[in-house]
């Protein structure tokens, strides 16, 4: 049976440190704050908001809310961000995406300071990821992925990882950072040939593929670890992953469920983003 990497003992650790760093800033007058920033009530933001204050409290950092009709203009929803990024009260910023269709998303994008950019979303800070310098912030689901492997000591130097997917939310941003840690990457997609040959060549598997379940045992070899990026809603209402858990469990090494893995971590990664971003402006 798989050890079974759960991601609430994750957030729980992390925020240990992150209760720590508020409350240091706090004794200098700085409250940390983050501003959530969404267009229209689509359900899976409006939870994924919920989830974020419910950290944000736990922390002791602030939250700033700027809710605005789906029919918004461009305009408008730049001099919210212009607003945002010169407000000293706001030290990041989560922007809900994607934005609606009339709305050009680099334009908004560009418009956002990427030490505020606390979700790696800005050229800016995927610059930073690419580089591995200290511009902005990586997309925070890349970087739970790292947390969880990382708390579980699995370590990532000198182990072959495959990355399934090659979004620039999760994929491409995931595969740098764990070059960075001296990972050797390869980055499969849907026009990868015998893409379940590749995947069982990995000895870490990171699965952002987008698609429910997609992912199943003849994937895999014993003795993997297994990461499941995906998040789905099937019908009847319950929650799965990219991975078809079941099937995959018996063979790995360790897995991530879903739900209770690694997005439980992302909402951890987004507040220690804000608090790290007040404490670089605090200097």
């Amino acid at each position: 049976m798989a050890r079974i990497l759960k991601g609430k003992d994750v957030a729980d650790a992390m925020m240990e440190g992150m209760k720590r760093d508020t409350e240091a800033l706090k004794a200098r007058g700085i409250v940390p704050a983050l501003g959530i920033v969404r267009l229209g009530e689509r359900e899976d933001d409006i939870s994924y908001e919920r989830g974020a204050k419910k950290r944000c409290d736990a922390a002791g950092v602030a939250v700033k809310n700027y809710v605005l009709p789906a029919d918004t203009s461009r305009e408008a929803l730049l001099e919210v961000i212009r607003g945002i990024n010169g407000d000293p009260q706001v030290h990041g910023v989560l922007l809900f995406r994607p934005l609606p269709a009339h709305i050009n998303d680099r334009i908004v994008r560009g418009a956002l300071l990427p030490a505020k950019d606390i979700d790696g979303i800005t050229d800016g800070s995927l610059a930073g990821v690419f580089t591995g310098t200290p511009q902005g912030f990586p997309p925070c689901t890349a970087e739970a992925c790292l947390e969880i492997l990382a708390h579980y000591g699995i370590e990532v130097a000198g182990k072959r990882v495959t990355v399934v997917g090659r979004s620039l939310v999760i994929g491409r941003p995931v595969a740098m950072m764990l070059m960075h840690k001296n990972g050797t990457v390869t980055i499969c997609h849907t026009k990868t040939r015998d893409l379940p040959a590749v995947v069982r060549e990995g000895d870490i598997v990171i699965v952002a593929a987008g698609k429910p379940e997609s992912i199943g045992k003849d994937h895999f070899r014993e003795g993997q670890v297994v990461v499941d990026v995906g998040i789905h809603v099937k019908d009847g209402g319950a929650l799965c992953g990219d991975v078809k858990f079941a099937e995959v469990e018996p063979l790995a090494a360790a897995i991530t469920p879903v739900p209770g893995g690694v997005g439980t971590v992302t909402t951890a990664v987004l507040v220690r983003h804000v608090i790290e971003a007040a404490k670089a402006a605090a200097g």
